[in-house]
């Protein structure tokens, strides 16, 4: 993956450091390390990034922060992709991780209309919830699994064709000295 592509998405440090709840990270967030574009971190964060967008919980964003700066993953892209759960993609990503849930617990489907969402002590919410977390936290597992490996695949293979490309410049440009 091209570093400076990159850049262009991900937020700076002191766009960062102006979100009201990550004033609490202080100087931790000034480590250079973690803003560094590398494989590894950029894999790591979109780990992170992809596991903690899951977590069903107010709060995600400090917890993709603090396991971003733990684990030395770039802080901006672990950041940003817990948006991937956003007011739009949420229902369809819940109703999903609910079904996925249920099946895996053996329980059956409620009729998930008459939940109310936005208060976690309703009883209908009470009722799914099991399913409903266990689901969340194996999509989240998968995500994370598989957009490590991705994000590494993708980097790898930009860094092959780069070397091959530069290996034909070097063949051609030989070539026409010769002649």
């Amino acid at each position: 993956m091209p570093k400076r592509s990159l850049r262009k998405f991900l937020p700076s440090p002191s766009r960062l450091m102006r979100v009201n709840g990550l004033k609490r990270f202080g100087n931790l967030l000034e480590r250079r390390e973690l803003w560094h574009i590398s494989r590894t971190s950029i894999a790591k964060a979109t780990a992170i990034g992809l596991f903690c967008s899951m977590i069903p919980l107010p709060g995600q964003m400090f917890v993709a922060v603090f396991l971003a700066i733990k684990l030395n993953a770039n802080v901006p892209l672990a950041f940003m992709l817990i948006f991937i759960t956003n007011p739009i993609t949420m229902p369809v990503i819940y109703l999903a991780a609910y079904v996925l849930g249920s099946a895996l617990l053996g329980t059956p489907l409620l009729d998930v209309t008459a939940v109310d969402w936005l208060n976690p002590l309703s009883a209908e919410f009470l009722g799914i919830f099991p399913a409903f977390i266990l689901g969340c936290v194996v999509i989240g597992l998968a995500g994370a699994f598989f957009g490590y490996f991705i994000a590494d695949g993708l980097w790898r293979m930009r860094i092959s064709q780069r070397i091959a490309e530069r290996a034909r410049k070097r063949l051609a440009h030989r070539r026409k000295l010769r002649s």
